[in-house]
Formats: structure tokens, sequence, C-alpha cells
């Protein structure tokens, strides 16, 4: 009967103190019998919800401009950094007497903790594709082509991946922390609240506190994120936005004939070459042809061409006619010239004509008129351009080397705060009794 005895409670033994890699796979399966009956899949419908409103919200302009990436990429991560955080902040606290007295009776606390990073790199996968489908399914415009993978959305799922288990083992660290999930969930919004913050991408921060954006989840997977979707060579839009509120303005310019003869002699605008190529053949004098201009339906259309970005020809015409030098020169013999553009030629090089050409004219123009003169598309592109340059970001450089780094950043904080996950809850026993 003591054989029996002894041999039963060598069994018993035997159960209670499996090995690691056994405890390993019993808590795998328990965390996902929790996952069902305990209702903690709620986090996956309600990682759909919040995708779907942030993917509809940031599809009109995220990967469109560099402002607008840069948005889509701060919210993306903090849909992340939310989901990682709610998935574990109460996954140990909530049975720490359980752990506490499996503990006692030969759990190892580095299985236990073993066997929840399985899991949740599970739950973060899930929530990782699902945030990535339906952000793609109401809007947003993932690119095709990705820089370490064939397909973008793999190495951007990558790092979606990365940010929501990073964060999922910190809240678990807390978690070995915090001894209820009272004290668990009110440290949550404050961990929440810095990670944000600190991140280092939307909030600008003062240069002493700048050091403690390498210590977020965020600041590594925001980088990465900026890097994936090319932030630096992305347009600058709000320059469209700056430009249209002062197109309107008026401003005045004081401009000599000869700087608005040089205008007339652009022949890349096609509207001035038009304007070249207008017959005054018949027209002897300078006052007659400006008259002619001014007064014939012939010319109609011609006056109303914005030719010089300041003011249309008609006003040009109107402005030299009655400028006191005209009286000197309207007489002026100019025979012989056939079209506008001969006689702007003439009038611009002849050397008898320099004080002429030195008269200033007063022009109150707006700024949009003014943008008309070298086109307005094409100031906006090299604002943009330059506004773009301004901009630039070394931390968001479009390169694998650069993602790799974020990545590797990243995957040291879940080794990091893994361990300290284990060596924290080492301490449960010391707990009150």
């Amino acid at each position: 009967m003591a054989d029996k005895k002894i041999n039963s409670s060598k069994r018993h033994l035997t159960i209670r103190h499996c090995g690691r890699f056994q405890q390993i796979g019993v808590f795998f399966v328990k965390f996902f019998r929790l996952f069902i009956y305990q209702r903690d899949w709620i986090v996956l419908p309600m990682a759909a919800l919040v995708g779907g409103i942030v993917g509809f919200v940031i599809s009109s302009y995220f990967m469109v401009t560099m402002e607008g990436t840069m948005t889509g990429a701060f919210v993306l991560v903090c849909i992340c950094v939310w989901n990682g955080s709610f998935n574990s902040i109460q996954a140990v606290c909530r049975e720490r007497d359980v752990v506490k007295r499996e503990h006692r009776s030969g759990l190892h606390i580095s299985s236990y903790i073993i066997a929840h990073m399985l899991y949740q790199l599970v739950l973060c996968l899930l929530q990782t594709i699902i945030t990535l489908a339906v952000t793609y399914l109401v809007g947003v415009k993932y690119p095709s082509e990705g820089m370490l993978t064939k397909w973008f959305l793999l190495d951007f799922g990558i790092t979606v991946l990365l940010i929501t288990y990073a964060a999922d083992m910190l809240s678990l660290w807390i978690s070995t922390i915090a001894r209820t999930t009272t004290i668990a969930m009110t440290i949550m919004p404050f961990m929440l609240v810095c990670q944000l913050i600190f991140s280092g991408g939307m909030i600008p921060l003062p240069e002493e506190v700048k050091i403690l954006t390498d210590l977020t989840v965020a600041c590594p997977g925001f980088k990465a994120m900026a890097a994936q979707t090319d932030t630096n060579s992305k347009p600058y839009g709000s320059i469209n936005s700056m430009l249209g509120t002062v197109e309107g303005m008026e401003f005045e310019v004081r401009m000599t004939v000869g700087q608005i003869l040089d205008l007339l002699r652009e022949t890349d605008n096609e509207s001035i070459r038009d304007l070249r190529e207008t017959e005054v053949s018949t027209y002897v004098t300078l006052g007659e042809i400006i008259d002619q201009l001014i007064t014939s339906d012939q010319f109609e259309e011609l006056r109303a061409e914005n030719l010089t970005g300041f003011r249309t020809v008609g006003d040009i015409l109107i402005i030299m006619k009655e400028a006191d030098f005209m009286d000197k020169y309207k007489d002026m013999e100019i025979g012989g010239k056939t079209t506008l553009g001969e006689i702007i030629d003439y009038l611009a090089t002849d050397e008898s004509l320099d004080e002429l050409r030195a008269k200033e004219i007063v022009v109150v123009t707006t700024v949009g008129k003014a943008m008309d003169l070298v086109g307005k598309n094409k100031i906006r592109n090299q604002i943009r351009k330059r506004a773009t340059k301004m901009n630039y970001h070394p931390d968001y450089e479009h390169s694998t080397e650069n993602i790799l780094m974020n990545w590797l950043h990243l995957l040291i904080f879940v080794a990091a705060f893994s361990l300290l996950a284990v060596v924290t809850l080492e301490f449960v026993d010391k707990d009150k009794r």
C-alpha cells in the first residue's frame, strides 16, 4: 500500500510539474478557450469597426499628399497601439490569483508568458489582416508593389503587425505589474497618451524631450510607415489652398514700358504668340495703332486677353494711351511693320526709344493675375517642389535599410517587454497572501 501511495504521489507530481514546453501548450489552449467563452473575440469586430471608420476618413488623402500621408500613417499607428493595448492589458492581472497558486505548484513563469506571446501573436495577426482588409474595402488605395517583397500589402502588414504586437507586449508587461484590472485600466490611458504624444510623428516636441521618442512603440512604427509610403516624395498639398487664398489679393506694381515690351516678347506663352501675329500694317504712327487696338471690333477678343499676368491687353493699352509721355511719342512713325510682334520688337530694341522704354507705369493687379504671367500650374509645381524639399525628413527615407532598422527596433521592444513581464511575474509570490 505504501508503494502504491508513493507511485500515486509521483504520478501526481509528474502531472503538476510537467515540463516547460508542455506548460506552454496547456496554457496556449487555455487562452483560446478564454477567447471563446469569455468573449475575448470582441477585439476582432472592434478592430474591423475602427479600421473601417479610419479608412473611410483617410482614404481621400492618404498617400496622395505629404501631410495627408503623414496624418494617415499617424492614425494607423494609433489604431495599432490601441488594438495591441486592449488585447493584453487585463490578460494577467485578471487571473493573478490563479497564476500565483499555479506558480507555487510548479508553474514556470517563462512558459506562461511564452504561451501568452504565441496567443497574442495570433490575435495581432488576425487584427492586422482585418484592419488592412477593411481599410482597403472602404477606399484606401495601397500601392501594388512592395520594397522588401513583391506585395506592398505584405510589407505594410508586417509593419502593422509589429506595431500591434509590440504594444501588446507592453500592455502584457503592465498587466503583470498591476494587481487588479482596475489598476491596469487606469494605467492604460496614460500609457496610450504617452505613446502618441512622444511618437515624434505629428506633434512637435521640445528638443529636450525628443529623446523620449525612441522609447515609444509608436515612434519606429510611424517611421516605418512613413518610409514605406514614401512620404518625402509626396507633394505638399496645402500649397493649393494657400495660393487659392492669396490669389485675390491686390498689390501695386511699377513697371517701365521696356519691361512691358519684354513681357510681350515672350514666345513661350501661346496667348502672346497670337498677339504678336496680329497684322497692323495699315497704321503708321504709334498713337494710331494704340487707338485702333482700343476701339476696333476686330481686336475685341484680343483686348480681353490677360497676356502679361497683370492686366488685359486692353487695360495696358489704355494705361499707355493716358500716360503723359505718350504725348511725345504718339505721332512717332513706325511704318513698314506688318505685325504687332515686329512693332513690339522694334519698340523694345531701337536705341532712339531708350527714353520711352524707361518711362514708368503704375499697374494695380492681383496675385492671381501676376501668377498668370508664367502660369499658375508652373508656379504651384515649383512651390510644391520647394515645400517638399524643405519638409524632407531623413527618418522617413524610402529605403529598405530604413524600414528594416525600424522593424528591428520594434522586435527589440517585443523581446524587452516580454522579458520584463517574465521578471516581474516571478515575484508574484510576494503578493500579500
